[in-house]
């Protein structure tokens, strides 16, 4: 794994002040620089990215699948209405693991269905800035059982 691309959607530029009794109070750069120091630690790059804007995600990921790095992917709203996103995870052939900060199946009922999931790996939600962790983990252990 060359490198690990972790990439965020809308609003996600708001974390620590946006609903923390929903999202906490980490902000992304909180998340970012923990996920630099695992990722070191381990030997691998770290590509992090945030956009409010879908065409940035879809070249994102595209990027990613091209060089073969692995995604992980906060799409916030656009996880319940992108069929673009679902597409480009599909045709780059990324490797995405999906997280969200909270619990979506706990929520409305609109956040419970996710374009993503389908062409992800998998999905880890509910265990709030901990969620990107634990989908490095489980990135880092697949590749390292491949060896």
């Amino acid at each position: 794994m060359p490198a690990v691309h972790v990439l965020n959607g809308p609003n996600l530029n708001l974390l620590g002040t946006r609903e923390p009794d929903v999202y906490g109070r980490a902000t992304l750069d909180d998340i970012k620089a923990r996920l630099a120091e695992i990722c070191a630690a381990r030997g691998l790059d770290l590509v992090f990215r945030q956009s409010n804007h879908e065409g940035d995600l879809v070249d994102w990921i595209q990027e990613a699948g091209k060089v073969g790095a692995a995604v992980i992917l906060n799409a916030g709203a656009f996880t319940h209405t992108s069929i673009a996103l679902h597409d480009a995870i599909k045709g780059s052939g990324a490797t995405v693991v999906e997280v969200h900060l909270s619990n979506v199946h706990a929520r409305e009922n609109f956040r419970r269905h996710s374009f993503i999931a389908p062409v992800a790996r998998g999905v880890i939600a509910g265990f709030g800035a901990d969620s990107y962790v634990l989908a490095l983990d489980a990135l880092f252990d697949r590749e390292e059982r491949k060896t």
